[in-house]
């Protein structure tokens, strides 16, 4: 005898299925972008960014304010294949695009401080929140004295009203950090190179200053043209700097996509390996991009990167390696948390919004929103913003290049 479903069942599992698709196809879209250099040697710190932020995108199901809201992160590269690094004409367009779409909410990002002068006053006119997971030239938010230009950082922020907050600390804190590393290892002269962009010039000045401050001889300083085809020459006159003779240590200023890596290669083939003559860098090359473009050069190096060793985070840090290392496999780069970060506080943001009966969809609320965290519990730590938009944590990470990757030595403060 062939038995029959009750027909008030049968209704029950339709209606069922109409409400959840109908659940799904209501839920009002907010669109998060992230625009950073996914071409060229900047890949690999970009992805571990892009990871992180996605990671938690989908830790939260996709959706935020008990699924009244869908999120949808897409990641956008401002690089192009002919530059081999971050464009300006990208990073504009990006900029412009994400202002046009009604639909984004928020723009995280830059990489590259260089990139950021350019997107900033693009995205505060649209009173759109940019939260970066990279940017340490300190003219973004707040003026130095001799690292910074006469009208920064207001030229940032045409409307009167800042829209920009970064993760990590600023070179005027990472040029001593720089520099009493240098001290512990025994460091009393140093040949300081940048590849005259923003952020290069600007660490560059950063640990000049400090070193003079701590008594180490600057041997020379000068900013070298990425686009030369090698640095056999300028490494034969490092090589005499120093009355005569070699500084103790190389600084370099700069990104890797600004041909560091053919600088190594040539700083070893004329100075010896990197315990004779040390190279030093900052966040810039604290990738293993430097190993992929300098190969065996790369051994020895050290560089620094805002944020705090791994044995240093707190549980939620702990919990984020964990969740990341199961669902993209290990990583050496500390900027993955980083861009975790970025995506949490979005999401916290939203959140905040909702409960204050706010709308999530108005960019200048989201804005508002963010600049109002304080004593934020974050995979970072415990943290907040200040009025310009800083981060509060003030710490730095130290590594080296053992056996072709980077090994935490520890974290420091200025």
């Amino acid at each position: 005898m062939q038995k029959r479903f009750p027909i008030f069942i049968f209704l029950f599992i339709i209606a069922s299925l109409v409400a959840s698709s109908c659940e799904g196809n209501d839920a009002i879209p907010l669109k998060i972008v992230s625009s950073l250099p996914l071409t060229g040697s900047a890949r690999v710190q970009s992805l571990a960014i892009t990871n992180g932020m996605q990671l938690r995108v989908e830790q939260a199901g996709n959706k935020a304010c008990g699924g009244k809201y869908r999120i949808v992160y897409e990641s956008w590269d401002d690089a192009s294949t002919a530059l081999g690094k971050w464009d300006p004409d990208v990073e504009a367009q990006n900029a412009n695009n994400a202002v046009n779409d009604k639909s984004i909410i928020a723009y995280l990002g830059t990489f590259n401080s260089g990139a950021a002068k350019i997107s900033m006053p693009i995205l505060n006119q649209a009173g759109m929140i940019m939260i970066s997971p990279g940017n340490t030239y300190p003219g973004l938010t707040h003026k130095v004295e001799g690292m910074t230009e006469a009208d920064e950082p207001y030229v940032y922020f045409p409307n009167g009203v800042r829209n920009y907050v970064r993760l990590v600390a600023t070179d005027d804190l990472q040029g001593p950090v720089i520099v009493n590393f240098m001290v512990s290892q025994g460091i009393r002269s140093v040949y300081i190179l940048n590849d005259q962009e923003v952020y290069g010039k600007g660490v560059a000045e950063a640990v000049k200053r400090s070193s003079q401050n701590a008594g180490i001889k600057i041997a020379g300083e000068e900013g070298y043209d990425p686009k030369a085809p090698n640095y056999r020459d300028l490494m034969e006159k490092i090589s005499t700097s120093n009355n005569g003779g070699a500084p103790d240590a190389i600084f370099f200023g700069g990104i890797v996509e600004n041909n560091a890596g053919q600088l190594l290669k040539d700083k070893v083939a004329v100075l010896g390996d990197n315990q004779k003559v040390r190279f030093i860098g900052p966040d810039g090359i604290y990738t293993e991009g430097i190993v992929d473009t300098a190969g065996a050069a790369a051994e020895g190096i050290f560089a620094t990167i805002p944020g705090l060793a791994l044995a240093d985070l707190g549980e939620a840090g702990q919990k984020f390696y964990a969740d990341y290392t199961k669902r993209f496999g290990e990583t050496t780069e500390p900027y993955a948390i980083i861009g975790y970060e970025a995506m949490n506080v979005m999401l916290h943001a939203i959140e905040n919004v909702c409960a204050a009966g706010g709308d999530p969809t108005n960019r200048t609320v989201i804005r508002d929103a963010v600049f109002e965290m304080k004593e934020f519990e974050g995979a970072l730590g415990i943290w907040s913003f200040d009025s310009n938009g800083d981060i509060t944590i003030p710490y730095f990470l130290v590594g080296q290049v053992q056996n072709g990757k980077f090994v935490q030595f520890g974290t420091y403060t200025p």
